[in-house]
């Protein structure tokens, strides 16, 4: 008994581990642990003032068509908090009124202007028969007026800011049932809202259409469950989660203005578009939809409503660069197909009057729409060209990115600006695509990691004084890349030095206040506040992802499983365990051998050292930490049978990803 108690303690601690990893695209989005310390930060530097007049030189940032666009339409302005049930703030509409007139002088210009037009919300008329909420979270929800009520595209990432806004939206325009949902692509800030539009049982009930790209479920379920860990902490840094929101913290995402932070669910579609170009009546409205997969997003499509002369451009279009390597971490996007299938949208949108796209503003205009739609095609398209050319002429990703400019043409030209995603990185993210990460110059074929040529970097200077000395001098003459190469060495060495954490994070500082990529800023002063305060006290939660999670498949945690085996503890060691999941119907059976872990669907083997028998519901608050050993020893939910022993010394190998691990300092 004390066996099996041990054991039941050791399962509980497993729930933890795995379930880090399996937070899905939800991981992206959830906060670290607000910071328990005043926020600090320095003023602007005279070299950042002198890079905002250049930045201003040249560009008309006033930008009157921009502005009218953002404004077009408007109905009414929402005020006030979204509080969830636990009685936190899931969203505040007026955190970023500060985000008005000129730009401060710890703010980028043209990042400024993009801040404030996205601070244009609300709700809007858009055309005849369909209206945006915006601002309500980082995405847009569109209504489209069906024959019997509201078509919605996109639900916004929480069921609370969702619910909200379709109750704006229904203060304002009258109450109208939803009668279809559709998802245009497999991003969470895209469907993570839905069950705050309906529930379940009444999406069944009433046979509500929803509709998505082929793919669409696999991708919304499965993104990020290996590196949800990864990918979660990372995000924290892109987004500025832990950034107070005032002129030296988050003023702005570029795509919106942030991520709404409430409960994450999704109702699985009822009709999915596999074919390349597709007609579907929807609620009396005729729709032609057009899968562009591998694109923004691995699932996603662009439609037409013919009838209304309107053209969605999903997150193909945007106000803004996109990435094509997305800082929080992710595959690399296709350059040269995105701006293929954008060409192709010239044909799609060829009759509209109005383009409208999931985040930021429409576009209006036959002109000024083709105008918009061929200067973000030709975007990627030079970013792709260019970075191959010089890449086939032998210059590295580095030396690339350091020299490749935009055509006069295409960077006079406000929405392809690097607001989200820049030039520099995207640049890399083509090279990344074709050659990987070695750059073929032998001493970069197998280099020092960061704390051991830190440690060597600081000894060759003379010691770590020195070595603040010569960062203090660079920062002191603006040259702030520079100082922050200086500096990273010095923290990477001696990371309890006061004195080389606080310069380099006031290097980071001017960084942040000096880029236009909001999603750059976000990094660099996230940066400057972990040198100051620390990682956040506690790593990701999945308590707001349960409906998510549900609908997840067991694959997807059984690899994230493997993916957590401590390769050297398991050396020697075999074993082969049976999963049952009682409601499911499903077992697997595990097998580990050469320090590595395999599964497969197959019933209940009687040569298998041990099973574990659980209900599906019960294996999933293990994977979220929700099960103790208690629950675990007494619940009808839970059985082990056979060899306990095997089965505690394989659970002794799977290794908790803290979420919560240091990025700028070292461990």
């Amino acid at each position: 008994m004390a066996r099996l108690k041990r054991l039941i303690s050791r399962i509980a601690l497993l729930a933890v581990g795995v379930a880090a990893g399996a937070a899905l695209g939800a991981a992206l989005w959830r906060p670290a642990a607000p910071a328990k310390r005043a926020f600090v930060a320095s003023s602007a530097a005279e070299a950042v003032q002198k890079a905002h007049q250049a930045a201003a030189a040249g560009v008309d940032l006033a930008d009157a068509p921009a502005f009218a666009e953002a404004r077009r339409g408007f109905i009414a302005r929402p005020s006030g908090k979204i509080v969830g049930d636990n009685g936190q703030a899931i969203w505040d509409f007026d955190s970023f009124a500060f985000v008005n007139g000129p730009a401060p002088a710890t703010v980028n210009p043209s990042l400024w202007r993009q801040a404030r037009l996205n601070n244009e919300i609300g709700l809007f008329k858009v055309t005849e028969g369909i209206w945006q909420l915006r601002g309500f979270d980082l995405a847009n929800m569109t209504l489209i007026e069906g024959k019997t009520g509201w078509i919605v595209v996109d639900t916004l990432t929480a069921k609370e800011t969702a619910a909200a806004a379709i109750a704006f939206a229904r203060r304002h325009l009258g109450d109208r049932p939803v009668s279809a949902i559709i998802y245009t692509h497999s991003h969470v800030d895209h469907f993570g809202g839905s069950l705050g539009l309906v529930s379940a049982q009444e999406a069944k009930a009433r046979g509500i259409a929803i509709v998505a790209p082929a793919g669409f479920m696999d991708e919304a379920t499965s993104e990020n469950v290996l590196m949800g860990v990864a990918m979660g902490r990372r995000s924290a840094f892109m987004y500025g989660s832990r950034l107070p929101r005032r002129a030296d913290g988050l003023i702005d995402n570029g795509l919106g203005k942030a991520v709404a932070l409430g409960s994450i669910g999704i109702l699985p579609p009822t009709r999915v578009i596999e074919t390349l170009h597709e007609e579907l009546e929807i609620d009396g409205r005729r729709f032609v939809f057009h899968n562009v997969p591998s694109s923004e997003a691995p699932a996603e499509f662009v439609f037409e409503v013919p009838e209304l002369k309107a053209f969605c451009g999903a997150e193909l279009l945007g106000h803004t660069l996109h990435n094509l390597y997305t800082l929080r971490g992710a595959k690399v996007r296709d350059a040269l197909k995105w701006a293929d299938y954008i060409d192709q949208s010239l044909t799609y949108a060829a009759g509209a009057e109005v383009v409208f796209t999931q985040h930021n503003w429409p576009v209006w205009g036959r002109e000024r729409i083709r105008d918009f739609i061929i200067k973000q095609r030709d975007v990627y398209r030079y970013i792709h060209d260019q970075t191959v050319r010089q890449m086939n002429a032998g210059l590295t990703a580095s030396e690339i990115a350091e020299t490749l400019e935009l055509p006069k043409s295409l960077n006079e030209h406000l929405g392809v600006r690097g607001y989200y995603g820049t030039v520099r990185h995207n640049v890399k993210a083509v090279y990344q695509q074709y050659l990987g990460w070695y750059d073929a110059h032998p001493a970069n074929l197998d280099p020092l990691p960061p704390v051991e040529a830190g440690k060597r970097y600081v000894a060759l200077a003379g010691g770590i004084d020195k070595v603040i000395e010569v960062g203090r001098r660079a920062f002191d003459l603006g040259e702030l890349r520079w100082a922050a190469e200086i500096l990273k060495h010095a923290v990477h060495a001696e990371p309890a030095n006061r004195a080389a954490a606080e310069l380099l994070a006031q290097t980071f500082d001017q960084l942040g206040y000096m880029t236009e990529s909001a999603a750059w800023r976000n990094v660099y002063l996230a940066g400057a506040l972990e040198l100051r305060q620390g990682p956040p006290a506690e790593g990701i939660s999945l308590d707001s992802v349960q409906d998510l999670l549900r609908l997840t498949p067991v694959d997807r945690f059984l690899e994230r499983m493997a993916a957590s085996i401590i390769g050297p503890k398991a050396e020697g060691m075999k074993a082969r365990i049976n999963l049952v999941l009682t409601d499911l119907g499903e077992s697997y059976l595990l097998e580990l051998d050469n320090g590595v872990l395999h599964h497969r669907k197959a019933p209940p083997d009687a040569g298998a050292d041990t099973t574990l028998t659980v209900s599906h519901a019960f294996f999933l608050r293990m994977m979220s930490g929700k099960v103790g050993a208690v629950d675990l020893a007494t619940s009808s939910e839970a059985q082990v049978s056979g060899s306990a022993l095997v089965l505690g010394r394989f659970l002794l190998l799977l290794e908790k990803a803290p979420g919560n691990f240091p990025i700028v300092t070292r461990p």
